[in-house]
């Protein structure tokens, strides 16, 4: 199989990343979102509602959101910003010492007339999806493009695959092992330390860069029945720890800022 190949993912066009040891990803061009992710060793690591829409017609629920330029409500903008529900250009793929590869770009020039009219800032979004073996890279490049200093936050809101909610451990982020048995979300400042997520038989190794904060979250059993885009029982499936830049940086005319994340099965 070609190591970089056009699919569909629903009637979503999207990006198939297969690197030669048989690790592979799907990224849809809308919201360069990163909807599927098997490691070399076959086991699928992110968790996607099968009730989520696969049209276009609003933001995809699990895999890896790309969230810009404002994180939940915290701004007068769009919840989350309009990365998730904007469509994205495939601007660079390949292969090399690190497997397979790709990088999605998104531009001011891309938005709808609504979102540019919203947002009136010169910027240039870079997504690079790495995959090699047992580890996934992701980087978010932004660049201010315009002639005036914005401010945005940003996350990479990943939703990784548990066997169960309850058999959750998370080490790094507090004393001893966090556990989950209720709604969660909660806000970590200045996550710089390597985290690490054990559920039954698997174990994520995580890292960031750039990403000054990091966020937990798990809507729990009323949350997740609320939500027409989820099956009741789903929250037990799945816990979401996103490298997050939650307080707004400023971002001066012609600079860039990165943010990376690896995850590493072991």
């Amino acid at each position: 199989m070609n190591a970089i190949t056009m699919t569909n993912w629903g009637t979503l066009p999207a990006v198939q990343l297969n690197s030669g040891d048989g690790a592979s990803a799907i990224v849809t061009l809308y919201g360069a979102h990163l909807v599927a992710w098997t490691s070399a060793d076959g086991a699928g690591r992110l968790f996607c509602s099968e009730r989520s829409v696969r049209d276009g017609s609003r933001a995809i629920r699990g895999g890896v959101p790309v969230i810009f330029p404002q994180f939940a409500e915290r701004g007068d903008g769009m919840r989350h910003g309009f990365a998730r529900v904007s469509t994205w250009r495939l601007a660079d793929s390949g292969t090399g010492e690190q497997g397979a590869f790709a990088v999605f770009l998104l531009t001011r020039a891309d938005l709808s007339p609504a979102i540019a009219g919203a947002w009136q800032h010169g910027f240039e979004l870079r997504l690079t999806v790495a995959l090699q073996g047992q580890t996934l890279n992701l980087s978010l490049d932004v660049r201010n493009t315009g002639d005036d200093d914005f401010a945005f936050s940003a996350a990479l809101h990943t939703y990784f695959l548990v066997d169960a909610i309850d058999a959750v451990r998370i080490k790094g982020v507090e004393a001893g092992a966090l556990r989950i048995d209720g709604k969660l979300d909660r806000i970590y400042r200045d996550a710089t330390a390597g985290i690490t997520l054990l559920h039954g038989a698997g174990t994520l190794k995580l890292t960031q860069s750039g990403f000054r904060d990091l966020v937990i979250w798990n809507p729990g059993a009323a949350d997740t029945a609320a939500l027409a885009d989820m099956i009741d029982a789903d929250y037990q499936r799945f816990v979401c720890i996103e490298p997050a830049l939650i307080t707004p940086a400023i971002l001066q005319s012609g600079a860039a800022w990165r943010g990376e994340h690896q995850v590493t099965a072991a």
